[in-house]
């Protein structure tokens, strides 16, 4: 099993350096990146609201349909700012799931698809 992670794990960041070279092409800078590289992570302040409404709006951003369908839109549109949209949420989702930060299940911020986060996998391995 940790063979199987190790290489999830190994496609994450290779889909991470694919969208940061992408990035690159878009010619912004690597300062403007890094300021955006973190922005998707607001969409979890929907856990304010309550815990359905913050798995909801982390998973819409985090999903990589999500970063692909705004990618090809800024393709089809001929926006670079859309596509950057795109490939900032697709590197930052890649990221998130390469150090083990998957999609919350409902209602939940500690409970991913890849596993428990935070004291949630804390209190798991000591069971």
């Amino acid at each position: 099993m940790k063979s199987l992670k190790n290489s999830l794990r190994l496609e994450e960041i290779a889909f991470f350096t694919i969208a940061l070279l992408a990035l690159k092409q878009l010619d912004y800078s690597w300062g403007i990146i890094l300021l955006f590289f973190f922005a998707p992570d607001l969409s979890a302040l929907g856990y304010l609201i309550n815990p359905r409404l913050g798995s909801f709006t982390y998973n819409l951003v985090h999903h990589k349909g999500t970063a692909i369908a705004t990618y090809l839109l800024g393709l089809q549109l001929a926006n670079p700012a859309i596509q950057f949209a795109g490939l900032i949420l697709f590197a930052h989702s890649s990221f998130d799931r390469a150090i083990g930060y998957g999609l919350k299940l409902p209602g939940t911020f500690d409970q991913t698809h890849l596993g428990p986060i935070g004291k949630a996998a804390k209190s798991s391995s000591k069971s």
